[in-house]
């Protein structure tokens, strides 16, 4: 029997976010074809241990959360793998952020284990917790962080890198990793297919958490900057998160809630895209943007604030545009100029869509992603 491939992650088994979304396209890639999987979550640990320590971190603010949540996170998905790699068994453990590739190298117990990562974070885990405002960059957890990753990454057996962008970010932050086993392959997804022409009842959609790191804000200013040119597009915001009551302040205070719509958390948020004209994304960074890659999937262009991994995507803006991040005029002057542009709507869906299927769909990603995985050679 094929070696297994054991999927180690601190997030739960199923959820929106980018990783999840991640590990579940490879679960169901490997499944269709009879690669033994498992996935090893902090839940694969005695359940009557978790759940009480788990409870506690409601009451804790600020750095000790992130300390609390990585530590203990990281212990039980630690106590899983001791359990699962103790008989010795060949497998590679596919850790899906360094905490969990830590844990890996903790608990295998020969080299027939193999232990690769994949980068899905931007930059560091201490540049998001400080994204997110729960630490600063001058804490102590911050650096300490950052210590972690440059110590834990030259262990590994493998690198996966879902963007040239953070291959050479991390190559350049930790040169050691330069001895490691490395891929770059891009996120990818099962093909959604083309489904009967739907008619599209809004402009815009943006998916993700509402956080200061997602912009969002910046969003709700071009909409109002595309109305004042006289081209109003209505934008469908998915998501929660802790920014919501502050963009839904801000939405009334420009006069645009008649053009904002804040759908809130939708599960299957992605199959929403297709009764939009395009998909819009303004993050600050973004190591790829896999919700990108859902609109491409569903023949929809893309306007995007190149950075990060962004400008991989947008492939020389064949399947979209380029936004700027500072100047709001002229990204409501670039989003009215094509979207009212039939010729160009027509032909970017086109391409959109036959970018995804070259690029970014389970038979080649998948594929070459579970072939670096299992390659007997690290």
């Amino acid at each position: 029997m094929t070696q297994p491939i054991i999927i180690a992650t601190i997030m739960r088994p199923n959820g929106e976010t980018g990783v999840q979304t991640h590990f579940n396209a490879l679960i169901d890639y490997l499944n269709a074809h009879n690669q033994p999987v498992e996935l090893m979550t902090p839940y694969s640990a005695p359940l009557w241990l978790v759940y009480p320590v788990f409870a506690v971190r409601k009451l804790l603010k600020g750095a000790l959360s992130v300390w609390w949540y990585r530590y203990w996170h990281a212990f039980f998905v630690e106590i899983a793998l001791k359990k699962r790699l103790k008989n010795n068994s060949h497998c590679t453990v596919y850790a899906q952020c360094p905490l969990t590739a830590n844990a890996a190298l903790n608990a295998r117990v020969s080299n027939n284990q193999k232990i690769v990562m994949v980068t899905h974070f931007n930059i560091s885990q201490a540049e998001e917790w400080a994204d997110k405002g729960l630490i600063t960059k001058t804490d102590k957890l911050y650096h300490s962080i950052k210590h972690f990753e440059e110590t834990t990454l030259p262990q590994l057996d493998g690198l996966v890198f879902v963007s040239e962008f953070m291959k050479r970010e991390l190559l350049k932050r930790i040169p050691k990793i330069n001895n490691v086993n490395t891929l770059v392959i891009p996120n990818f997804l099962a093909d959604p297919g083309l489904k009967t022409p739907i008619e599209t009842t809004a402009d815009l959609i943006n998916i993700g958490t509402l956080e200061t790191r997602k912009n969002q804000s910046y969003l709700l200013d071009i909409i109002a900057a595309l109305r004042a040119h006289g081209t109003p597009l209505t934008l469908t915001l998915v998501g929660d998160g802790p920014d919501k009551t502050l963009l839904e302040n801000k939405a009334r205070d420009l006069k645009i809630t008649d053009l904002v719509h804040f759908a809130g958390f939708v599960a299957n948020a992605a199959e929403l895209i297709s009764f939009h004209k395009a998909y819009i994304h303004v993050a600050t960074m973004e190591s790829f943007g896999i919700t990108l890659i859902e609109a491409l999937a569903r023949s929809k262009p893309v306007f995007a604030i190149p950075v990060g991994g962004i400008p991989e995507i947008l492939n020389n803006n064949t399947v979209g545009l380029a936004l700027p991040l500072n100047d709001v005029y002229s990204a409501a002057q670039i989003i009215a100029n094509s979207i009212n542009d039939q010729q160009w709507l027509t032909e970017t869906s086109i391409k959109a869509r036959e970018v995804f299927l070259t690029e970014y769909t389970n038979d080649i990603a998948a594929k070459n992603l579970s072939n670096f995985l299992l390659q007997n050679n690290f």
